[in-house]
């Protein structure tokens, strides 16, 4: 029988609603009141990135009465990943009623996948409601945090050459604004105009060109539909077709939305349903691979129904595992496939010339503008700042020789007071990323909480539970689809899968509800 405490997990749990408890009514270590005993000191904690993570972050510290830190923006606008990502028909993926803060729900969502302006004016009312954009500096790149083991400090590089010195450092830079550019000999001759999906050149009017598309990935397929509309010619260049589902989207009207407003009780229940909808088809990515097989049917079926073309059929049919990569949704990206001006290429690309794309069968594509939907930096998006522990020990070098992970994906071995949000193994394949993100942010509170009552100096998590953990992962992961054999963006050079949470959303966020002071040291 259920205990009282569990009985409680269970139901927040059931309620997708991540509450605090009384432990996370946590200080900036130490508390905010108390004087500073070291002037250098010019913030208790620096969070570096302003988008879902790092604006979560210093909401619950401004809520938890913590008035002591910065959140350091590269950028001039804070929104990161929905701050960068403008190209046409860019939203997200995930339903917008789960695709929000468990404390603020968005009653003004106007579709069922929110469109990236949508989500970027959403984040900037939440850090105006919360008062924290007077937190926010903008134009601040952190080019490398050096930690200090006799201060038991981090100081952060700003720009490359201001400091600023922290007891805690929250890194929520995220993975997905990186752009990763291909290395196809000739791109830097082509004579015409080529840019990033997450780069998009909004300037150059794409009506009547020849356009040439580059890759197929999440991102391609919502913009690829906008731009066959425009283009004179567009040719598709496609390593590996995506499984592609049905979009269940719809438009939310003022009515709807005006009920949302008033009723909010009503939208938590859609809200709730989504995620226990999401969190079931869990079973199939991290629990049995061959129950997958029903959505691989659906999806089969999606593409016989959009495609009549037999040949064209044939290029867009996938030959692995459904889930190994990441499921697209999209109800135009076959049908744009299918219209008269746009060639599905699947010759790999040997070269760029000044006019065109050469590929292996020796034929030029001309073209005049070439979109790269190649993807993100993600592997590498937490070590592009130079990050050194103790012993100065680079986090890129140390990941680079021992494999990248971190405890719970929060904290490292040997970096104290550092704490990373979307950290190794936390990427979601089948949910929403917030749900991890305020686990994540209630975590460290607790890290931050157990600093400011025991008066330490800094906490480092122990190797032994970094590896017990990091371990137990590895393993889960290898009855899972990730790891069936296609070449994905979770997987690193090695094979190895540092990017996907191998379980349900509600298991991290029963191991992350409590801190277990014994997993760390605490040095005074």
């Amino acid at each position: 029988m259920l205990g009282g405490v569990q009985r409680k997990a269970e139901g927040e749990a059931r309620s997708g609603v991540l509450r605090a408890s009384p432990s996370n009514a946590a200080l900036c270590p130490p508390s905010a009141a108390q004087p500073r005993q070291d002037p250098r000191i010019e913030a208790q904690v620096v969070i570096v990135g302003s988008g879902f993570a790092g604006l979560c972050m210093g909401i619950k510290l401004r809520q938890a009465g913590c008035e002591d830190f910065v959140i350091l923006e590269k950028a001039g606008d804070l929104g990161g990943t929905w701050r960068d990502n403008t190209y046409p028909g860019c939203a997200c993926d995930i339903p917008s009623y789960l695709y929000s803060f468990s404390f603020e729900q968005n009653p003004h969502w106007t579709r069922m996948f929110a469109p990236w302006d949508e989500i970027l004016a959403y984040l900037r009312h939440c850090a105006d409601k919360y008062g924290i954009s007077d937190k926010i500096r903008y134009g601040a790149e952190v080019t490398e945090a050096a930690f200090d083991e006799e201060t038991g400090r981090w100081t952060v590089t700003v720009n490359g050459d201001e400091t600023i010195e922290t007891q805690a450092l929250v890194a929520g830079v995220g993975s997905l604004h990186q752009p990763k550019l291909p290395d196809i000999p000739g791109l830097d001759s082509f004579a015409g105009t080529t840019f990033h999906s997450a780069q998009w050149n909004h300037e150059h009017d794409l009506r009547g060109r020849n356009v040439a598309v580059i890759g197929t990935g999440a991102s391609a397929i919502q913009f690829v539909p906008k731009v066959a509309e425009q283009a004179a010619h567009l040719d598709l260049f496609q390593r590996t077709p995506p499984w592609i589902t049905p979009k269940p989207d719809r438009a939310i009207g003022p009515r709807e939305r005006a009920l949302h407003a008033r009723f909010p009780a009503g939208q938590r229940a859609i809200r709730n349903a989504i995620y226990w909808g999401l969190e079931g088809r869990g079973l199939g990515f991290a629990g049995n691979p061959k129950l997958m097989k029903a959505l691989e049917i659906q999806a089969k079926r999606h593409l016989r129904k959009q495609v009549t073309d037999p040949a064209l059929r044939a290029k867009l049919t996938p030959n692995y595992q459904i889930g190994c990569k990441r499921i697209l949704i999209s109800n135009d990206y076959y049908p744009a496939l299918a219209r008269p001006n746009v060639a599905v290429v699947t010759d790999s690309i040997a070269r760029i010339t000044p006019t065109g794309v050469v590929t292996a069968d020796g034929v030029e594509h001309r073209c005049d503008t070439i979109v790269l939907g190649t993807g993100f930096e993600v592997s590498g998006n937490l070590t592009r700042m130079r990050i050194l522990g103790k012993d100065d020990i680079d986090l890129a070098e140390h990941w680079k020789r021992d494999g990248i992970g971190a405890h719970l994906g929060i904290t490292v071995a040997g970096y104290p007071n550092l704490f990373l949000l979307v950290g190794p193994n936390t990427v979601l394949g089948h949910s929403s990323m917030v749900f991890m993100i305020e686990a994540q942010v209630r975590y460290v509170m607790q890290a931050l909480d157990l600093l400011r009552r025991r008066g330490a100096s800094y906490v480092e998590v122990r190797e032994e539970a970094q590896e017990r953990f990091v371990g137990g992962i590895q393993n889960e992961l290898g009855d899972t689809v990730w790891q069936s054999g296609c070449n994905s963006w979770y997987l690193d050079a090695q094979g190895r899968n540092s990017v996907i949470w191998p379980e349900f959303t509600v298991s991290y966020w029963r191991r992350t509800r409590r801190l277990d002071p014994s997993d760390f040291v605490l040095v005074h």
